[in-house]
């Protein structure tokens, strides 16, 4: 079994700073995509919302057209 010294425990710590570097800046990179896509799902959601908008107001103008074509097809007494 090799010997445990100084150098060897150093060299090990260098190592696990090196990678713990690589982990902090993976994890960077991972809060910038998830801002990307929480601004991406946002900007949907208020598309969504505006599309949602205009089918109601499409169909309020639809309800009234009905409405005014049942009252012209009735006969009158």
């Amino acid at each position: 079994m090799a010997e445990v010294t100084n150098e060897l425990i150093y060299e090990v710590l260098k190592d696990m700073q090196r990678r713990q570097s690589r982990l902090e800046e993976g994890l960077s990179d991972l809060r910038e995509e998830l801002i990307g896509i929480r601004a991406h799902i946002h900007a949907m959601q208020g598309d969504m919302n505006s599309l949602f908008s205009r089918v109601s107001n499409i169909e309020t103008r639809l309800d009234r057209i009905e409405r005014r074509l049942d009252m012209v097809g009735q006969p009158a007494e």
